[in-house]
Order: structure tokens, then sequence, then C-alpha cells
């Protein structure tokens, strides 16, 4: 099993529940290709660094996990076609 992290920019023009349940789905999708959430970590609504889709803000969120090496590939198939995600990273977290 590998740490791995899951950064989601998600769009803030949404409702609290729209945006909740956009993060729920994708712990769902980790969860069900056979990873284990470690942490999720809500860094709330930051200013883009540029304009995405017409947007400036966007909320921030970073859900670690540990998995076999094939599951992030599975788990940003998912997140791609995702509405509201306007941008996501999953990295390898390197072990100290």
């Amino acid at each position: 099993m590998n740490k791995y992290e899951l950064a989601l920019v998600v769009n803030a023009k949404i409702e609290d529940d729209a945006r909740t349940a956009t993060v729920e789905k994708a712990k769902e999708y980790i969860t069900r290709c056979g990873g284990t959430i470690t942490n999720v970590d809500e860094w709330g609504k930051k200013k883009l660094a540029y304009d995405i889709q017409k947007m400036s803000e966007a909320f921030y969120y970073f859900i670690a996990f540990d998995a076999e090496p094939g599951v992030p590939a599975e788990i940003e198939q998912n997140v791609r076609i995702m509405d509201n995600v306007l941008r996501f990273l999953c990295v390898r977290q390197e072990e100290a």
C-alpha cells in the first residue's frame, strides 16, 4: 500500500450541500477502488492564481489515502468527469 493525496479545487458558486456531495463522491470513488482514507483537509475558499471558467475563487480540499499502485489512475478517471471539480491532482506522498 502506498500513501497518496488527492487535491480537489471545487467550484465556489455552488451551494454548500452540492459542494459537500462533490467531496463525498470523490471519497466514495477512493473507497470503492479499494483505498483507505486517512485524512481530509479542508482549506476553505481561496483566491485562484488565475481565473478558471470565469471564476476567481474556489474551495480547496486535500484527501490523504492509502491504496495499491493502480488505484490513483482509476480515481482520476472518475474525478475528471465530475461537474463541480475545476482542477484535481493525485500525487504519491514520499515516505519519511
